[in-house]
Formats: C-alpha cells, structure tokens, sequence
C-alpha cells in the first residue's frame, strides 16, 4: 500500500474522539519527478488553499459549535496532507469538548489543527475559522476572461481527454491574458473518481497559447488521475515549457468533496490571488465550488 492510499479508497470509521494519528503526510516528489519538477529548484512559489465546510466540536457544556475553516500552507514544503485523512482528522472533533465559551472553544481548537497540521507537514500551516456572520470578499477572479464564453464553443471539436501538451498552440501576438473555465475535470489518483473545479491563468510573455488551443488542452485532463495540487503544477509546467513566460500564475478551485475544498496556486510572478490566499478573509466561492 502506498502513502497515498492509506485512507483514500478504504472503508474507514470516523474517530470518536480527537485523533491526530489519522493525518496522512504524501511527498510532493512522488509526482513532481515525472515532471521534471526538483524541490530544490521549483519553478514556482505558491500556497494550498483548503476550505472545510463541515466543521464542529463541542463546548465545554455540550452545546456544538460549528464554523468554516481555512487552512493556507505553502506549496515550497515536501508534504501535502491526503484530503480524506483531514477529512477524518476533523471530524474527530464532532464529539469532544473545548472551551467553556463559543469563542473559547474557536481559539482552543484553530490553535490545535494549526499545531497538528504544521508538525505533519514540517511547515507553517494558517488557520482561520468562520462564522455564518462572515462577510465574504468579492473573488479575485471577476475580470478573467472565461474562455466558453469568449470561444465559438458549439463549433469547437476535442477528441483527446488523457493530457497532451502538444495540443498547446501558439499565438500571433504577446500581450498579458486573463483566462478561466469552468470545464476542469480530473481524477482522484487513488480512487479514479471525478474531480470538477474551475481554473484561472494569468500569463505574461512574448509567445501566448491560443484560446481554443488551451480549452482543449484542459479538456484533455478529463481522464487524468492527479491529486488537485498535481493538476495545477502539471498546468503550470506545461505552459512553462511550452510558451517561457515572462510571468505565469495558474489557480484550480476545485469542487468540495467531502466538505472540503482544495484551492492550489503556483505562480512566477510572486503574486497571489488577493484574498483566496489571505488567511483573514473568507474569499467567495467560484461557480463550480
């Protein structure tokens, strides 16, 4: 069995008390090799923006407490952390008591995944909780382009849906482009079901993809079986390779599953999406979320 599998297509029994021995840590190498990506010489920096929507404990008096939490760690450490075992780490929660208040309780609790979550992956890892009053900032994807929309979509033909780069083409013109779609689809690398999001590009060059070239290209993952943070590096160093951009930053929002979302970003440019990536702020979910 390996790392990547401990939980992910295996029946598994929710802890019933808190239980951080459930964390699984996976090596970003695994995957970043056949790419020719070297932890010691990535091409990017970025973060891993995680979103968990189903999130409670009690207090010390029994009354349960619920929030939405934000976990934000950087995309430069060696680990991720396996999505169905924090799913299982936080639900080990559900039962037990924290805090003689609600507010008590919130700092008791952030203050414990933070420490847990940061020891497993050997980095500094942010955590945030929100309540229902929570006032949500405006994406920071409301000026891209999205590429259905911008395309003569029912005339466009794709036949490839395992990933060819070679369906990259290039443009007449360099100039900074703007792009999204909503049509990303990859697969769970353990359990091959769908995965659905949305992804966001901002490049910056003298040699740009056509349009109708990127949506196939991305249409091209549909079959591909990576984990969410794989699909963005993949993407990320493609376009790379590819095209030699002065300045590339690609975002996948993934769909929540199993109360959780996971929001990659890698970028050249030393810039993030705003407030995906702020750990203060409660950012607006994409269409596909």
């Amino acid at each position: 069995m390996t790392i990547e599998a401990t939980h992910l297509g295996k029946q598994s029994s929710y802890p019933q008390h808190y239980d951080p021995t459930v964390l699984v840590a996976v090596p970003r190498i695994l995957n970043r090799e056949q790419y020719g990506i070297s932890n010691e010489a990535l091409p990017f920096t970025g973060v891993d923006v995680w979103h968990a929507y189903e999130f409670s404990f009690l207090t010390r008096k029994g009354v349960p407490v619920v929030g939405l939490l934000k976990l934000i760690y950087p995309a430069n450490n060696e680990f991720l952390v396996e999505s169905k075992s924090l799913k299982l780490y936080l639900n080990s929660f559900n039962m037990d008591r924290f805090g003689e208040t609600r507010a008590l309780g919130i700092s008791s609790v952030v203050e414990i995944i933070r420490k847990d979550i940061s020891e497993l992956l050997e980095c500094d890892v942010l955590v945030s909780c929100f309540d229902h009053n929570a006032q949500q900032a405006d994406s920071d994807f409301n000026t891209f382009s999205i590429l259905e929309e911008t395309i003569d979509f029912d005339n466009l033909i794709c036949t490839q849906f395992t990933e060819n780069p070679e369906l990259l083409e290039s443009s007449n013109h360099s100039e900074k482009i703007k792009w999204g779609t909503h049509l990303l689809r990859s697969n769970c690398k353990i359990t091959h079901q769908p995965d659905w999001g949305s992804l966001f590009f901002e490049m910056k060059g003298e040699k740009l993809p056509t349009s109708e070239s990127f949506l196939k290209y991305i249409v091209s993952l549909r079959n591909e079986n990576h984990f969410h943070e794989e699909i963005c590096e993949m993407v990320f160093k493609r376009l790379t390779d590819k095209f030699q951009p002065e300045e590339l930053t690609v975002t996948c929002l993934y769909t929540r599953r199993g109360g959780i979302d996971i929001c990659p970003v890698r970028t050249s440019a030393k810039k993030l999406p705003e407030n995906l990536t702020n750990i203060k702020v409660l950012d607006k979910p994409s269409f596909r979320q």
